[in-house]
């Protein structure tokens, strides 16, 4: 009765693990955060959807379906979590159930692959030694600029996701809480046929993306700030 947490590709189909086609064919029970993306990805797999339960699982009922899916469970049936691309909970639904199947005392078993973030985070040039992942911030100005002025601070590299219709919104208010010269990148379309990765400064993406406005899904990342070392490489082995 195990809940299964599958990675589904950001675009590219070729990144679906045989592993992920195995325990979606072998689940009696799908809760897709878009049942018509998880059909398009069955097809893709020759995956029969015929004896499934393939269930809306999103943020509209996660209250509700929650306790459902955790009853079924409980009740020895396995329940497979897919979001509409990427890792499921990553800034995606599906955390109620988790929580429901641990409280209940079910296996919970993830079926890793896909997830922006951390490709965003491979290939934007920034350090990798340390990140905050802050997903999708907040719509209302006051709740975003309260988040932003928290992380000014810190070092590590800053990971965000956003609407393309956002993007050119939100990086002026990352210039003058950062600061104008902190690096920064935008990559966009991970897998797709139009990945693209914009690496400046955070004074020249603002002004980049006001005069193209990207397209299709978006993770921003911005370089943690940078302090100066008073400690030699000495101090860090434990040495006197």
């Amino acid at each position: 009765m195990p809940l299964y947490i599958i990675a589904t590709p950001l675009g590219n189909l070729s990144d679906m693990s045989p592993r992920a086609i195995e325990t979606i064919k072998a689940a009696p029970v799908i809760a897709a955060e878009d049942t018509r993306s998880a059909r398009r990805l069955m097809t893709a797999f020759n995956i029969p959807a015929d004896g499934k339960q393939i269930l809306s699982y999103g943020e509209h009922n996660e209250a509700g379906m929650a306790p459902k899916l955790a009853d079924m469970l409980t009740r020895g049936i396995d329940v497979a979590v897919v979001s509409e691309g990427g890792t499921p909970l990553v800034s995606d639904p599906g955390y109620r159930l988790l929580r429901a199947a641990i409280d209940a005392g079910v296996s919970v078993i993830p079926i890793p692959g896909g997830c922006a973030a951390i490709a965003a985070l491979s290939a934007s040039g920034l350090p990798v030694h340390g990140f905050i992942f802050r997903g999708f911030l907040p719509k209302k100005p006051g709740a975003r600029r309260r988040i932003l002025d928290s992380l000014k601070d810190r070092e590590e590299t800053l990971i965000f996701y956003e609407s393309p219709q956002r993007v050119p919104k939100v990086l002026p208010e990352f210039v003058e809480i950062f600061g104008a010269d902190r690096p920064a990148c935008l990559a966009r379309e991970l897998t797709k046929i139009h990945e693209t990765f914009v690496r400046m400064n955070l004074s020249d993406l603002a002004a980049f993306v006001e005069k193209q406005p990207p397209r299709g899904e978006c993770t921003l990342l911005v370089s943690g700030i940078v302090r100066e070392r008073y400690q030699h490489d000495s101090d860090e082995h434990g040495e006197e």
